[in-house]
């Protein structure tokens, strides 16, 4: 009985029959044969049912996967499938998972001190470690604060003071940053270590790990808990932090792991999202694993296309998802000379993608990219579905639970074809997938509602169909790559060298990353006759050092004056408008 209960269970999975006769099916049944209520979660994230009052994705979802596991007879993909590319390799089933993640939320909770509220930054590559220790976060009630390993000790600093952290977790290329601003962070306590080597000053967390206990009871969250915060550039000041619940963070991202990415317990899916980002949280943690799919990672520390390419040939990968800057490299390629032999299903995100792009992938591979738009503060707001027909350069139509509209400045729905303000409708409570608030800024948090909608930030219109089109950022926040950059972060940064007298960052149109950061620099009166070539490499190097990395400007064009209003504020867009054509 319980072997055809299973096959029914994922035969409904893999099913084309229509959402509404699979939800009706699944409630019928759900006491009799859904261990994990899929219908429950799927009628949660359309918001035809209440938020539970309880919600722990660890305890609630992971482990009702593991014991799925142990019921089975036959083998079942792996849960989580590292590899590093240079013969390294982990795989670990849901209950393997599930084993490790307690040992290490026993570290956490041990020889780390952390208690429930606590925070804790991560700074890790893609490594196993990552995934361990974002589930023993919610196993512990320890809130999660993910971080590029592109920061720099400024960059540090500033988060582990902004949020109080009580713990920082990074590697050995990063230590020496941390160290060097430790002093300066009277919140934090502890700093744990990710290496085989010992440093002082630092817990080591092998050593914890092999010492630690499996026995671990998850707790017991409420939906509304705080799970985890983001910082996420703006376009005044510096990254805000964007707090999500266990609700919003763990139950949000069903609908989008089910029917965006398609995934079932057969698929295995390859995202590429840095660890720092919302993106790897929706490809990496909960839409696959929500689904019981196995997560793939390669540690490839910056993309290259062959191996890519080789990748996708040598392992049974069934999804792809990846910002559109990496189908613009692996387009330049003969991509006919590559046999993806499992390849089923490609996304995107993080910015648009060119429809010459889409068409060359389709051409060359014989699959679609499905593309989705969304944002930290509320996940994913529209997307191309699978079974769509999709429209190239089209953002796709709203995603549930989301009402989307283009509004004017009075709030007022504009009609197809009219350009204003990407936005969702709210009733009289925000759908439960929203962020809590920008920690410690009530201002920002409010400045986010129109009437009865919340403003993305991005201009867009919608077409006859309910297709949104992406025009722009209805502020100066710079997408590239899939990378938030602000102009004040650059601006900052450039203004600290002795050469700089002012200067203004925008975007600049680029071909494979979309768009680059561009600065226009005035000069000292007194270093105005050196050598700009050389002098504009040197700014680029002094960025890099005060801030990430990636938000260094890769144009920099010296000018004798910025455009200004009549109140001496820089206008951005005037020159943002010069490089993109527009005037």
């Amino acid at each position: 009985m319980a072997s055809a209960i299973r096959g029914l269970v994922f035969f409904l999975l893999r099913s084309p029959w229509s959402i509404q006769t699979l939800y009706r099916l699944f409630h019928q049944c759900r006491k009799t044969f859904a261990p994990l209520n899929l219908s429950d979660y799927e009628a949660i994230g359309r918001c035809e049912q209440e938020v539970p009052e309880y919600f722990n994705f660890a305890g609630d979802v992971l482990d009702k996967w593991s014991q799925i596991e142990k019921e089975r007879k036959e083998p079942s993909n792996p849960a989580l499938w590292w590899i590093n590319g240079k013969g390294g390799e982990r795989k670990w089933s849901f209950e393997e998972l599930g084993f490790e993640s307690r040992k290490v939320a026993n570290v956490l909770s041990g020889p780390c001190g952390l208690q429930r509220g606590d925070r804790i930054i991560v700074i890790l590559p893609r490594i196993p470690e990552w995934w361990l220790l974002n589930t023993a976060c919610m196993r512990t009630g320890v809130v999660f604060i993910p971080g590029t390993t592109q920061l720099t000790a400024k960059d540090i600093c500033y988060r582990l003071l902004a949020s109080k952290a009580k713990c920082i977790v990074t590697i050995d290329e990063l230590a020496p940053a941390v160290d060097s601003v430790a002093s300066k962070c009277q919140f934090l306590k502890t700093k744990l270590i990710v290496s085989e080597s010992r440093r002082a000053e630092w817990l080591n967390f092998s050593d914890l790990f092999k010492a630690a206990s499996a026995v671990h009871n998850c707790v017991k969250t409420r939906s509304q808990d705080p799970m985890t915060i983001y910082f996420t550039s703006g376009t005044t000041g510096f990254p805000k932090m964007v707090e999500h619940s266990y609700g919003s963070f763990g139950l949000g991202f069903f609908i989008c792991g089910r029917y965006w990415m398609n995934l079932t317990p057969s698929d295995i899916v390859w995202n590429m999202s840095d660890t720092g980002w919302i993106k790897a949280a929706i490809g990496n943690v909960f839409g696959p694993w929500f689904q019981g799919t196995c997560v793939f990672v390669h540690a490839m520390p910056q993309f290259d296309p062959k191996v890519i390419l080789n990748t996708l040939c040598r392992y049974p990968v069934t999804t792809l998802c990846s910002a559109p800057t990496l189908y613009r490299m692996l387009v330049q390629h003969d991509l006919t000379r590559y046999a993806f032999k499992t390849l089923k299903h490609c996304l995107s995100g993080g910015e648009p993608v060119n429809p010459e792009v889409m068409e060359q992938w389709k051409s060359q591979t014989g699959l679609n990219i499905y593309e989705a738009y969304g944002q930290t503060e509320v996940g994913m707001i529209c997307g191309n579905m699978k079974g769509m027909k999709i429209k190239p350069g089209s953002l796709g139509k709203a995603a549930p639970p989301y009402d989307v509209q283009i509004i004017d400045e009075k709030g007022s729905v504009l009609p197809p074809g009219k350009e204003g303000d990407i936005a969702i409708k709210i009733d009289a409570k925000r759908p439960f997938t929203f962020f809590t608030r920008y920690v410690d800024d009530p201002v920002k948090t409010a400045s986010t509602i129109r009437g009865n909608f919340y403003i993305t930030g991005d201009r867009g219109s919608m077409d006859e169909d309910g297709y949104i089109w992406f025009m722009g950022r209805s502020d100066d926040v710079i997408i590239s790559s899939g990378y938030r950059i602000g102009p004040f972060e650059v601006e900052s940064a450039l203004i600290e060298h002795p050469a700089v007298v002012e200067s203004a960052v925008v975007s600049s149109p680029d071909p494979i990353r979309g768009e680059v950061v561009k600065a226009f620099v005035v000069l000292s009166p007194s270093l105005k006759t050196q050598d700009l070539k050389k002098l504009a490499c040197e700014l680029q190097d002094h960025v890099k050092k005060v801030t990430a990395p990636y938000k260094y400007p890769r144009k920099i064009e010296f000018v004798e004056q910025l455009p200004k209003t009549i109140t001496g504020k820089i206008r951005r867009s005037e020159l943002r408008n010069k490089e993109w054509g527009q005037i």
